[in-house]
Order: structure tokens, then C-alpha cells, then sequence
């Protein structure tokens, strides 16, 4: 078995569904339809019985529903460094526990009023990111919108 770690998560091990494979800077894991096992952990833990870790939190926020922590904030309708904190110190209140548990699973359902309001939430975040660049060309010039992390000096 395959103790699986991604994004600080102690307590998930797979039976099967992944290769160990040899590289040139050691060894690695390859996992088969990595997108299915993230649905499946976060469905998981979302009927969980006891809270949400600070890093099972984390791990349905960022992997689960690709939101980063003033986005998740956004849509609770508190501010991203309360999540963070949350993260951080694994105290996670109660409500938003419950809370997150909710967006994920129906989103991950097709609930499509929730799916839109997380779409719409990562749309906007997207934006505000990017950056727009201008470049000269025989003497005209042309604009275009990128990502923050793509643009390069």
C-alpha cells in the first residue's frame, strides 16, 4: 500500500491505482486517473465523522474545489486569512467545516447553482490576476491578457 501525502494529508493510503517508477532523480509515483482519486479523498472526507483537519480543509479547498484561500473566503464571506489560519492551526470551526463539506459535495454533485457561484468565484480571481501586456510590432501596438505567473521581463 501506498501511503498517498499530497497536500499534508496523513491518514489516506491506496491499495492500487498508481506505479512506482524509477527516475532519474530516484524514485517516483505516477497515480492513474489522478482526478478521480482527488473526487474520491474529498468525498471522503467530506462524510467524515469527526472535524476537518487543518490539511484535509486545505486539501478539499485547493485540490478539491481549485479555490485558494481568499476565494473560499469570498465565498463564506469572511476573509481569505481567517482560512489560513484555520489551515495553519487546524482549528477549523465548527460551521465551517460543515460548511465547506456542503460547497464541495455539491458542487462535486452538479448542483448547479453552487457549481456556478464556485465557477464565477475562480473566474474572478483568474482576472484580477492577470496582467496586461503590450507588445510593439512594425510599429503597432497590440495588448493581450495573461496570467500573473506567465508573464516574464
Amino acid at each position: 500500500m501506498y501511503h498517498y501525502t499530497d497536500g499534508g494529508l496523513r491518514n489516506v493510503w491506496l491499495a492500487n491505482g498508481y506505479e512506482i517508477k524509477k527516475t532519474p532523480y530516484g524514485e517516483g509515483v505516477a497515480f492513474h486517473n489522478l482526478d478521480g482519486l482527488t473526487r474520491s479523498i474529498c468525498m471522503a472526507l467530506t462524510r467524515k465523522a469527526s472535524l476537518l483537519t487543518g490539511a484535509e480543509f486545505r486539501y478539499v479547498r485547493s485540490a478539491g474545489m481549485l479555490l485558494s484561500q481568499p476565494a473560499l473566503g469570498n465565498l463564506m464571506g469572511i476573509d481569505g486569512q481567517s482560512v489560513a489560519r484555520w489551515e495553519k492551526t487546524s482549528k477549523v470551526p465548527r460551521w465551517a467545516d460543515k460548511l465547506v463539506r456542503l460547497l464541495y459535495t455539491a458542487q462535486a454533485e452538479g448542483h448547479e447553482p453552487i457549481a456556478k457561484a464556485v465557477e464565477r468565484i475562480k473566474t474572478v480571481e483568474r482576472l484580477v490576476k492577470q496582467k496586461i501586456v503590450v507588445k510593439e510590432s512594425r510599429g503597432q501596438w497590440r495588448p493581450s491578457l495573461q496570467d500573473d505567473e506567465v508573464v516574464t521581463h
